[in-house]
């Protein structure tokens, strides 16, 4: 049985989907439920569950910033987006995040239940992925750290570099390089690579998402490198990981 965790502040909503849902039939349990972004973190490392059922909005912590903290973390659990906004900005916020799917309120009989589906056959043959390496358990390398949360918030800007990186943690590039490779194995402009890719990855999962907007999103100019750096990094190119979206 998956183990589900459902975030909704409305009690009524919340409710009404954990009685309403044949969970059972769906192979699944509720095995925890949350009013707001904040409460579903902290019972994540409690309940480990399989799926989560979100809303959008809710106090405290919304359903994207929970996201986000959570893809930070690096915990890829899959999540579905309920939400009463027709906004394709928030739909694709969600999905650049990972969410598999994304419903409308009020939602129709057979809806949820088949976004469950869907997020089951997600769980079970999982589409190609990139490992970031991490930062060994030992390490207290700041420099790191804060290489890594440079790149994930730079990581779009075409003309990042080692240097730059370097500059703005005021060390040298050849010292910071070597910390780098040391502690996590990988170089520097590797993983930037690698978070590009990954990201893109996200992206594509939106068909309607092209696939020079993707590359133009995670920081590639010339598509046709993009394309090949893609390949080399999934195994496939980038239309043909799209295709395996739908």
């Amino acid at each position: 049985m998956l183990k589900i965790l459902i975030a909704e502040d409305e009690e009524l909503i919340r409710k009404g989907i954990v009685l309403t849902v044949d969970w059972a039939s769906l192979g699944c349990i509720v095995t925890a439920e949350a009013a707001n972004g904040a409460e579903a973190l902290e019972m994540m490392d409690q309940h480990k569950p399989d799926l989560i059922i979100t809303d959008l909005k809710m106090p405290v912590m919304d359903g994207i910033e929970m996201l986000e903290v959570l893809r930070k973390r690096g915990d890829q659990t899959p999540v579905i987006i309920l939400t009463a906004y027709d906004s394709f900005d928030y739909a694709r916020s969600a999905l650049r995040l990972g969410a598999v799917d994304y419903l409308l309120k009020p939602f129709h009989d057979g809806d949820l239940e088949n976004a469950v589906r869907y997020a089951k056959q997600k769980i079970v043959q999982p589409s190609p992925s990139i490992i970031l390496p991490g930062i060994k358990k030992d390490s207290k390398s700041k420099y790191v750290q804060e290489t890594i949360g440079y790149i994930t918030n730079q990581y779009s800007d075409p003309d990042i570099s080692v240097g730059c990186i370097a500059a703005h943690m005021n060390i040298s590039e050849g010292h910071l390089s070597h910390i780098f490779k040391k502690e996590t194995g990988c170089t520097i402009l590797g993983y930037l690579t690698r978070y590009r890719i990954q990201q893109a990855m996200i992206l594509l999962k939106d068909c309607r998402i092209k696939v020079y907007e993707a590359a133009q999103q995670v920081g590639y100019r010339d598509i046709a490198y993009f394309s090949s750096t893609f390949k080399k990094q999934v195994g496939m190119s980038p239309s043909e990981y799209q295709d395996t979206q739908t």
